[in-house]
């Protein structure tokens, strides 16, 4: 069986199967911010989605991170760390890449167990 949150008709933000959830790519909803900021973001909705989805960030398997500007690593890792769960940190990959739009500066997509 597979349940999808917030099904946009082109995505699903959360989507639980198989006992794993899913979330989409997320971007920082206020994008007035620094790479910091919208971490921080995105971050909060991350923990929105797998609420949805019965998990929490402790049963994270693996993160994805975009960044336009692969020099604001720091900033970005700031906010994780803070927020990631020190004694299950999932595994992750950062890269840099051109984003959607100009104002995008970070994007993260994760993914766990139920």
């Amino acid at each position: 069986m597979i349940v999808r949150h917030e099904n946009t008709g082109r995505l699903s933000k959360a989507l639980v199967a198989n006992g794993f959830v899913f979330l989409s790519g997320l971007t920082a909803k206020d994008r007035s911010g620094g790479v910091r900021e919208q971490t921080a973001d995105i971050l909060a909705q991350i923990d929105h989605y797998l609420a949805l989805a019965g998990t929490n960030k402790s049963r994270l398997v693996t993160g994805n991170v975009w960044l336009k500007d692969v020099g604001t690593f720091n900033e970005m890792n700031e906010a994780w760390e803070a927020w990631v769960d020190k004694e299950c940190p999932p595994a992750r990959a950062t890269v840099e890449a051109r984003l959607a739009h100009d104002s995008i500066l970070v994007e993260i997509q994760v993914q766990g167990l139920v």
